[in-house]
């Protein structure tokens, strides 16, 4: 027993070998091994198929069909050998010889039908697109219960034959509405947001085309997606209106979950035109204050000073209507916001949310109130007193993102007060965050700080680009533009210089001055290319460059620069996504 134990113990070790030298790649190595696992044990289809793969890779095509003739001897033999005895011959040059074997695959689908699956997904993982099509074709033939539409549209796609996949999947949806969201992904392959794009046409053709001849809902679903995907709300909502109609109790939310995408992508008049439409058609009350919250939100957005008082009297109206109550959270918060932000009411705000404090709450909600407490008190400069909030929001939930938040602001808090080592403490902790978004932003603020104490005990400079920050948490923009200056005349060639270069951009994007703050990014990049900031200024400046300042091919070469020198950046994806706009490539 004891030898037995150890022969399969030796046997099981080859096994683990033989894969890890083909899974690296490392063919001449898993050939040793596979071909004494496949003589011990020659009905092992994975040795064998392994083994076949190793000779393949290593142009060894005459020891591959040694073995796989040799297989073929037996009498019942899996119609897959026929298809990698085929590819054999193909990779051989011996075209005769191949289609031989692929045609003795199809044949055994006669002789069994329950082989059509087996086979057409060998033949489609060789690239063996119409021979695939054919095995699912007489399957299906063969035996009327079998589906393989789903394959067959997938195929057709990869074969650049769009209309047909098009079809199929249209076919399969109204058959299976199970499958829908997984057409949609596979959809989303071929459709992007370009509203020209020849396959993004098709499909709304053969939609509509389908609306009139047989009215269904799930066109109008279709056409709502496609909609979205190319970024036209109001279309998608003309579709939400039309499913609305026919089936009101279901698709209210996906009304409200539009005007959050329309919102979102800054199209606030459709946006608010769904939630209008919200309140006339729910009875569901919070959902109608969510969306009167959002009406008045979109309202202070683009609002003057002389037209706060009238928000001032909707948000009034609003709490009136349902009350300081445990519901009504989101629209307390908000109008606390309003007072300290926008009204210079800080205290009524403070107030407001210390009252909501008292209401029976979730850890969530009170942390939400807290961490805005926090956020008016940094405003206000009362920085320990924020510090309090922000700290027992860290503590309650401190495994959750928004715990981290709290975290970041606590240093942020310290950085603005000057206390650096107690926000380089909490940023250590913070650049393994699970948000990348945080920890990018703590991994800045972590090496702005230590950089910057190395190269002066009194921390002037640091001092100076801290109270320049909170000027511009302040909305102070042009005094926090007015610090930074004092940096870039007194401090230059210090370590802090591309810092505040940055952060005066973007403050002159803010104010309008387009032009200054290109040259400040320019600077960055130009004087600065080994810096951590290096992919900030590259993304910004192609922004400004396509989105005010027309200059697409400055932009194209930007975004370039990050895509090939700046992998790990967090503009990683959006750079390569509106770099391939500007290319005009179709955008999935």
């Amino acid at each position: 027993m004891t030898f037995l134990l150890m022969g399969f113990g030796v046997y099981a070790q080859n096994e683990a070998i033989a894969r890890q030298y083909f899974e690296k790649g490392d063919y001449e190595k898993a050939i040793v091994y596979y071909e004494k696992l496949h003589k011990k044990n020659p009905n092992h289809r994975n040795y064998l198929l392994a083994l076949v793969e190793s000779y393949q890779q290593t142009g060894q095509f005459e020891n591959a069909e040694g073995v796989l003739l040799k297989a073929l001897e037996n009498k019942r033999v899996n119609p897959i050998l026929f298809i990698e005895t085929g590819y054999n011959y193909q990779l051989m040059k011996k075209k005769s010889k191949a289609e031989e074997y692929y045609n003795k695959a199809l044949n055994a689908i006669d002789d069994n039908p329950n082989f059509t699956y087996g086979i057409g997904k060998a033949f489609k993982s060789k690239s063996l697109l119409e021979y695939a099509i054919k095995a699912y074709k007489k399957g299906m033939k063969l035996d009327p219960k079998f589906n393989f539409n789903y394959d067959l549209a997938y195929i057709y796609g990869e074969m650049g034959d769009i209309e047909n996949m098009y079809d199929m999947y249209l076919d399969l949806m109204l058959e299976r509405t199970n499958l829908t969201n997984n057409i949609k992904r596979s959809l989303s392959r071929f459709i992007g947001s370009d509203t020209d794009g020849s396959n993004n046409l098709l499909f709304k053709k053969l939609l509509l085309k389908r609306a009139q001849a047989n009215p269904n809902i799930l066109w109008n679903e279709l056409l709502s997606w496609l909609f979205i995907q190319q970024k036209e709300y109001k279309n998608a909502f003309a579709q939400e209106k039309a499913i609305y109609n026919r089936s009101p109790e279901s698709s209210i939310n996906s009304i409200v979950d539009l005007g959050g995408m329309a919102s979102e992508a800054g199209d606030h008049e459709t946006a608010k035109d769904i939630y209008g439409f919200v309140i006339e058609n729910t009875a569901d009350q919070q959902l109608i204050m969510f969306s009167k919250l959002k009406l008045i939100t979109f309202s202070l957005s683009n609002a003057k000073k002389r037209e706060y008082k009238a928000i001032n009297t909707q948000f009034e109206a609003l709490l009136e209507e349902y009350g300081m109550t445990a519901q009504t959270v989101p629209i307390q918060i908000a109008y606390a916001k309003f007072l300290a932000f926008d009204m210079d009411r800080s205290e009524a705000g403070i107030d407001m949310l210390k009252e909501a404090l008292i209401l029976p709450l979730n850890r969530f909600s009170k942390a939400q109130i807290r961490m805005n407490l926090g956020d008016i008190l940094v405003y206000k400069e009362q920085f320990n007193q924020a510090l309090i909030f922000y700290s027992q929001v860290q503590k309650s939930l401190k495994n959750d993102v928004i715990g981290q938040q709290a975290r970041f602001k606590v240093a942020q808090t310290s950085f603005y007060k000057g206390d650096f080592d107690w926000a380089e403490t909490q940023l250590k902790v913070l650049k393994s965050s699970t948000s990348q978004l945080i920890a990018n932003d703590a991994l800045e603020l972590k090496l702005l700080i230590s950089d910057n104490r190395l190269q002066d005990s009194t921390h002037t400079a640091l001092k100076i680009y801290a109270k320049a920050d909170l000027l511009a948490y302040q909305e102070k923009n042009e005094e926090a533009i007015q610090l930074l200056d004092t940096i870039l005349t007194k401090h230059r060639y210090e370590p802090i210089e591309d810092e505040a270069l940055l952060r005066q951009a973007l403050l002159y994007e803010k104010e309008g001055n387009y032009e200054k703050a290109a040259y400040n990014y320019q600077k960055v990049i130009e004087f600065y290319p080994t810096d951590i900031l290096m992919d900030d200024a590259l993304y910004h400046l192609a922004l400004l460059y396509t989105d005010v300042l027309e200059k697409p091919e400055e932009a194209k070469s930007l975004l370039e620069r990050i895509i090939f020198e700046h992998e790990d950046s967090v503009f990683f994806v959006d750079a390569r996504k509106k770099y391939r706009m500007l290319r005009g490539d179709a955008i999935n």
